[in-house]
């Protein structure tokens, strides 16, 4: 079988557009004082402070810790010896992208070649249990504070959106790939709000 041009083009934009949907975009938007921040020392805490011995914001917190440690802070060994604080947050939540469908089909097809004419028609079977698509977003916030007196001199917010069941769908993937795009020239364009691909 011969391939023209044209379907040579439309395949080759397909698979592009498989490779795009593998990388979701991550919108990010830091606030600061517009101030040169002097990396020190520095701990990682969750917001929520029962969640500190979990082992998912042991995670989120090595990510958060590589992208510090890249800036020049170092990371304190307990939370009273530093003066800085990146309080860091991470909420996620599922939709619906699609109408409900089966999970496997069966297509039947034929077609009829003549002429340099071609007519085809198929039917698809739909087979199994219904599964419903989704997508999950994970949001990431991260503050620095002065523990002295709680100010907070930095704050950004990273979002991003993943097919379910593809790899940035769980959030220790996503938080990674959002801490990466959130410290990406640090400080940042303060009340800015990028997209990064």
């Amino acid at each position: 079988m011969r391939i023209n041009g044209i379907g040579t083009a439309l395949m080759g934009a397909l698979l592009l557009a498989g490779c795009a949907a593998q990388t979701p975009p991550v919108q990010i938007t830091r606030f600061h004082l517009g101030q040169p921040i002097a990396p020190g020392q520095i701990t990682v805490e969750p917001r929520n402070p029962q969640d500190a011995k979990s082992l998912e914001f042991e995670n989120f917190a090595g990510s958060i810790a590589r992208e510090l440690r890249g800036r020049g802070f170092t990371l304190a060994p307990n939370l009273p010896q530093s003066e800085l604080v990146a309080v860091v947050d991470v909420e996620t939540a599922t939709r619906q992208t699609g109408p409900e469908r089966s999970s496997f089909s069966i297509g039947l097809g034929g077609g009829s070649y003549g002429g340099g004419v071609g007519v085809g028609g198929g039917v698809s079977i739909p087979v199994g249990k219904k599964i419903t698509p989704r997508a999950t977003r994970t949001d990431l916030f991260v503050q620095i504070k002065r523990r002295s007196d709680g100010s907070v001199i930095w704050e950004g917010r990273a979002r991003t959106e993943a097919r379910d069941g593809t790899p940035l769908a769980t959030p220790a993937a996503a938080v990674d790939r959002l801490a990466t795009a959130l410290f990406k020239d640090f400080p940042g364009v303060s009340g800015q709000t990028i997209t990064v691909k």
